[in-house]
């Protein structure tokens, strides 16, 4: 029970990635927050962690509305009375050539993939960093607690088609390096986790008609066909896409105290894709 009397907040852990993160955390002890955007899916994998003995909330709403960041966090104090690790996960791609993004676009995807991120954080910090300090002045051995964001391989070697959220997920490692330093002394971690090819509803076939919903707007989801044609051993290593288990076992590692000497690092885990 490595997180043991633990407790994990994790945004869009409904579906894919988020989900599976937020069933292994609690197969590991830890108490866990689930959001999504969407009710369903965060109380169907509350429920499943429940019946297997595990703890769990779900809270729903959308990671980028003014308030909710406040909000999320506050609902975890009052539920579990503190935070140990933080996973900006939530995300969706809206893709366009550079010279066809629309303001609309880019500014969607630096508000999930950017500021969302950043509000957590500093909604989360009075939990984090303040009670880290606490103990440190009450000569106590500070819990384990870190940030984990996630990034992508298009914000390490940017992607065509993908300028917005290329940018955001390289911002988004500036952004974890800078809380390594501020918030490293003290004993709190953060890191990234960088993907490649996993197989969520982001990566399937675009022709599957997959969307989410921003704003009242349907947003497509996926690679086109002819593209993921292309996503074989002839770039990627292991010769496949990686699973949302295989994925979200990235996130376990580095919020495990067996990473407690990592911190401001970019975890890639991509089967190699990108070397």
């Amino acid at each position: 029970m490595e997180f043991n009397n633990q407790v994990v907040l994790i945004t869009g852990a409904g579906r894919g990635i988020g989900a599976s993160a937020a069933r292994q955390f609690a197969e590991n002890g830890a108490m866990v927050v689930v959001n999504d955007l969407n009710a369903e899916p965060a109380e169907q994998v509350t429920a499943e962690i429940i019946s297997a003995g595990g703890q769990a909330i779900s809270y729903v709403g959308d990671v980028t509305q003014d308030g909710f960041a406040k909000r999320i966090v506050e609902a975890t104090i009052q539920k579990y009375g503190k935070l140990n690790i933080l996973v900006n996960n939530a995300g969706f791609t809206w893709d366009a050539f550079i010279h066809k993004i629309t303001a609309e676009q880019w500014q969607a995807i630096m508000d999930i993939h950017v500021n969302a991120p950043f509000k957590m954080i500093q909604a989360a910090a009075p939990y984090m960093r303040g009670a880290a300090i606490s103990e440190i002045e009450d000569g106590k051995t500070p819990q384990n607690r870190c940030v984990i964001n996630v990034s992508s391989t298009s914000g390490l070697h940017g992607n065509v088609g993908q300028a917005n959220y290329a940018t955001a997920k390289s911002g988004i490692v500036g952004l974890t390096k800078t809380i390594a330093k501020e918030w490293g002394p003290i004993g709190v971690r953060a890191n990234v986790v960088a993907y490649g090819y996993i197989d969520t509803r982001l990566t399937r076939a675009k022709e599957d008609g997959e969307a989410i919903q921003v704003k009242g707007e349907d947003i497509a989801l996926g690679i086109p066909e002819k593209v993921r044609q292309q996503l074989d051993a002839r770039v990627i290593p292991l010769g496949r896409a990686g699973s949302a288990y295989e994925a979200a076992a990235g996130i376990l590692m580095l919020a495990s105290a067996r990473a407690s000497y990592i911190t401001g690092h970019t975890l890639e885990v991509t089967g190699g894709f990108g070397i």
